[in-house]
């Protein structure tokens, strides 16, 4: 497959220096993206440069992934309003290692002439004094060009430090090092970097007279206006302790139609053709949400498993289908957790389990402000114990626990309660 081309159709390519598309078309050809490991898992918003070089490896090219080890020390001011936290040395090396799991779940490091190789820029600093540095470097990057870059220039009335400033040196340094040692002749990587990029192009051509490469992509933004990859409760991780694969799953099944039809070409492998087809049985059938459900499936497998992406569509279909309590004690506890998390919650020691229904929720636990409203409710058939309607009848014992300590209560339709026996 064409590489250019493949990004060209999936919308994916926002600048491209002169050359470019001809070097990928002349050989084999390495190139790199690097990754920022300032949180111990990436985000959604790394998908996008995940994705471009899975594309890259199945065009037959070979992928580099660059983990900062060396520039998540300095702290990128690219997109930021303010001066970044630096990170310690343990702290760094913890997350570098979480990232490279991450990666591994994408690319072939293994096999092939294009396997994919993963890099840690600290392996070359870590051998390079500063005066070395600004001499070999330094002198080939005019102050004047490094002003004009967006990254710093937005920065200025806020307030640059000489680390953040010193970044892009330090990036075109990286892409330098790759050429000259690993023969990566592309940089790969958003929009926002497209300075930090052209300056490894600049000084490669300054320090050896050398021919270099730049592909940057769109950043994604959302239909409504939204930042993409933020929630409520903040960022959307690829690690689902930080974000449960439920979250995710639904993170993309929410996507409206305008962004699905933008997501369904970036973030999966699915052929043009198939897209299209995809796109069109959508529009005739919205309601289906066949996009929205296509992403989030391969999505959800690929960044964690087909195990986690059936307990997410479980998990859905009890909150907002139809379900029993076969279906709610099949949830692994991680999930049911995840799902039902920030309904109001109650505790119940086992001996209260011998109580009647009406005083355990109008009493024990207030969910009901008295036996009375308790006792209406149950009678329209508006309440149910793990997914069960009930009678005033109905009597709790340990078979009713879900993961054996949990009981769900919902009032209506909407209005969950969780009970947690101790």
């Amino acid at each position: 497959m064409d590489f250019i081309n493949e990004l060209k159709w999936r919308g994916m390519i926002h600048d491209i220096m002169p050359g470019t598309e001809q070097q990928f078309k002349k050989e084999m050809t390495s190139a790199y993206i690097g990754f920022d490991p300032t949180a111990d898992s990436l985000h959604i918003g790394s998908l996008v440069q995940i994705m471009t070089l899975v594309h890259l490896q199945r065009c037959g090219h070979k992928p580099f992934a660059l983990v900062g080890g060396a520039t998540g020390m300095v702290g990128d001011p690219s997109g930021k309003s303010k001066e970044r936290n630096l990170l310690d040395e343990i702290t760094l090396n913890k997350n570098l290692a979480a990232v490279e799991t991450q990666l591994k779940k994408f690319l072939d490091f293994e096999n092939g002439d294009n396997a994919a190789v993963l890099v840690n820029n600290y392996d070359w600093f870590k051998e390079i004094s500063f005066l070395e540095f600004i001499r070999n470097a330094g002198k080939h990057m005019s102050i004047n060009y490094m002003m004009a870059k967006d990254s710093v220039k937005s920065r200025l009335e806020t307030g640059l430090s000489f680390t953040e400033f010193s970044y892009q040196i330090v990036q075109a340094y990286d892409f330098y090092w790759l050429w000259k040692n690993k023969n990566c002749k592309v940089q790969l990587g958003g929009s926002d970097q497209w300075g930090n990029i052209v300056s490894g192009t600049e000084l490669i051509r300054r320090k050896e007279d050398g021919k270099a490469f730049a592909v940057t992509t769109p950043l994604i933004k959302k239909a409504d206006g939204g930042k993409f990859g933020k929630t409520e409760s903040g960022n959307v991780w690829l690690d689902k302790k930080k974000t449960s694969a439920y979250k995710f799953y639904q993170f993309w099944l929410n996507s409206s139609d305008e962004d699905a039809i933008h997501y369904i070409k970036v973030f999966t492998l699915l052929s043009q053709e198939e897209i299209v087809l995809l796109i069109k049985k959508h529009q005739q059938e919205p309601h289906l949400r066949l996009l929205q459900k296509t992403i989030a499936n391969e999505i959800t497998i690929r960044v964690h498993s087909k195990k986690d992406l059936d307990m997410a569509v479980l998990a859905s279909k009890i909150l907002f289908g139809r379900s029993t309590s076969d279906d709610l004690k099949t949830l692994d506890e991680e999930t049911f957790l995840s799902v039902f998390e920030g309904v109001p919650q109650f505790k119940l020691s086992k001996e209260d389990l011998k109580l009647g229904i009406l005083d355990i929720m109008a009493e024990k636990t207030k969910i009901f402000s008295s036996k009375g409203e308790a006792r209406r409710m149950v009678k329209s058939n508006a309440v149910s114990i793990n997914k069960e309607k009930i009678t005033d009848e109905f009597s709790l014992s340990k078979n009713n626990l879900v993961s054996n300590k949990y009981i769900l209560v919902q009032k209506g339709k909407k209005n969950y309660f969780l009970i947690i026996v101790y």
